[in-house]
């Protein structure tokens, strides 16, 4: 549930800054850390060993995606926009899969 709660924490902050990326000029997208998606998917899997693990819609055509590498631990979050560019909101060590159950509601009152 804390991961779950993370995630949702951090595709909003990343929603909210790909909204300013889609308003930025080039320059303005590359020192936001922003290149065409096909640029940094290739660099994480060749520098990092990552991989796409998820993926995730958000408004107005905005991407989530997470990339990380089994074997390191190394994880990225990134926001692509509509026209193609694609930013890094965040990046760390340790990522691992869960999947864990929903908690029981108590519905008596």
């Amino acid at each position: 549930m804390m991961m779950k709660t993370l995630l949702k924490s951090v595709a909003g902050l990343a929603l909210a800054l790909a909204v300013v990326a889609t308003t930025a000029t080039t320059a303005d997208a590359q020192r936001q850390n922003c290149a065409p998606r096909e640029l940094v998917v290739k660099r994480l899997a060749e520098k990092y060993g990552e991989s796409r693990q998820s993926i995730g819609m958000g408004q107005q055509g905005m991407v989530m995606e997470t990339f990380a590498s089994n074997e390191s631990g190394s994880w990225t979050i990134t926001v692509t926009t509509p026209n193609g560019m694609t930013c890094l909101v965040a990046s760390g060590q340790s990522y691992e899969v869960l999947a864990e159950a929903l908690p029981v509601v108590d519905t008596d009152a």
